[in-house]
């Protein structure tokens, strides 16, 4: 448009220059001042269009009227959140396979990882010492037991002198005390043989409880004795399985005052049943329970201990494997609003919050995720009744809008997926 205009002017003061040229002929300065006044109306028509689209464009921008933004009405709703804590599985009970007596593993009976029954013959030591002990028990029994008869048969024969006065009542009294001699002999050598018996019966291991074997250090022909610094097996009961998890201090001051209870274990008690990841992150199909592991904080890694009890009747999970203990925890009045209505500035997170005029003001909250990440529980900075802008992202705090409320069933429905 202003390209035109420039160049109806050119042609313009190029028809006032040949109109005043005096050699020009009056006929032709008659149709150059026609062609002039044509020129003039189409110049002034132009002005009028430039000019008029001009104004419309400042009256749009005077007549800017405010956007719609979605708001959300913050309501208190139930919400479960959980926590994960790294664990470690063992055994019911755990228990060490150790030899009592000395001598050389002649016989192994079960294979590692092996289900044993309570009372099942694992292994097998031999020495000959202790076989030969038992011999030498028996026979000095066969002595001590003949000896007795020999003093009985003193007693017996000196008793009738001793009334006959034949010989002094000295005589059977002395008797009667090594008659008591000879069965303290005997009874001592059945005590050998009791002992005797005994070791010899270490000489052959078998299972204090159900259980699964352990790992089977050494060898047929090896020599083994009670100071041996590995155990021959270790023996776990798996019927049940202890999950070992720890809380720092804060998680456990956070616990201690939300949790409602007299004691650490009535307010335990209070917490849902414990859910159990596995190594392969599927969750285990038994539900567990809390007790504590441990009353003191320790002072080398600042955390206390809890177990969680789970059944384990397939015998799927073995001592000493890893899991993850989940803790749900059920918050009946949260205030929740989508990740995305919030935004960080300077480590700090905020939302574009609305005024009961319409305007959008900025606000700093405090919170916490929800699990899917989806959601963030407010902690601190909002409260109930207050209106959130959902697609603030350009806006700017002072900015009139005009808000759009949302159906908040429709908002929260995935938190119940």
């Amino acid at each position: 448009m202003f390209a035109i205009i420039v160049m109806l002017l050119i042609v313009g003061l190029f028809f006032v220059s040949l109109q005043n040229n005096p050699l020009i002929s009056k006929s032709t300065i008659k149709t150059i001042s026609i062609i002039r006044f044509y020129t003039s109306g189409v110049l002034a028509i132009l002005f009028i269009v430039v000019f008029l689209d001009s104004c419309g464009e400042k009256k749009t921008v005077i007549t800017n009227t405010p956007k719609d933004y979605s708001v959300l009405t913050l309501e208190p709703r139930s919400t479960t959140t959980f926590n994960d804590f790294p664990a470690t599985m063992q055994g019911e009970n755990i228990v060490e396979i150790r030899p009592m007596v000395d001598g050389y593993l002649e016989a192994i009976y079960v294979k590692e990882g092996a289900l044993v029954k309570k009372g099942q013959l694992l292994f097998k030591i031999k020495n000959p010492i202790y076989d030969q002990a038992v011999v030498t028990a028996n026979a000095a029994i066969k002595i001590a037991l003949a000896d007795v008869n020999t003093a009985k048969m003193d007693v017996e024969k000196v008793k009738p002198l001793v009334e006959k006065e034949i010989v002094s009542k000295y005589e059977l009294e002395s008797a009667i005390f090594s008659l008591q001699s000879k069965e303290a002999t005997l009874a001592q050598a059945y005590a050998t043989l009791a002992n005797a018996r005994t070791n010899l019966g270490y000489t052959t291991l078998h299972s204090p409880q159900n259980g699964i074997i352990g790992s089977i250090p050494y060898k047929i022909g090896a020599l083994v004795s009670s100071t041996s610094t590995s155990p021959l097996t270790i023996l776990a009961n798996t019927g049940k399985v202890f999950a070992y998890f720890s809380w720092n201090e804060k998680e456990l001051l956070s616990f201690m005052s939300r949790i409602v209870g007299n004691t650490l274990q009535d307010k335990l008690n209070h917490l849902p049943s414990a859910t159990l990841l596995l190594a392969d992150g599927s969750e285990y199909p038994e539900k567990g329970k809390l007790e504590t592991a441990s009353g003191l904080i320790s002072t080398e890694t600042g955390t206390a201990s809890f177990k969680a009890i789970f059944p384990n009747p397939t015998g799927i999970i073995h001592s000493g494997a890893s899991a993850v203990v989940r803790l749900h925890q059920t918050i009946n009045d949260a205030l929740l609003i989508p990740q995305s209505s919030s935004y960080e500035l300077q480590d700090k997170r905020f939302v574009y919050a609305l005024t009961a005029k319409n305007m959008v003001i900025s606000r700093e909250i405090e919170s916490k995720p929800t699990n899917d990440g989806q959601f963030l529980i407010i902690t601190n900075g909002l409260k109930k009744g207050d209106k959130v802008v959902m697609n603030g992202s350009n806006l700017k705090d002072s900015t009139f809008i005009t808000p759009k409320n949302l159906n908040t069933d429709s908002i929260y429905s995935q938190l119940q997926k």
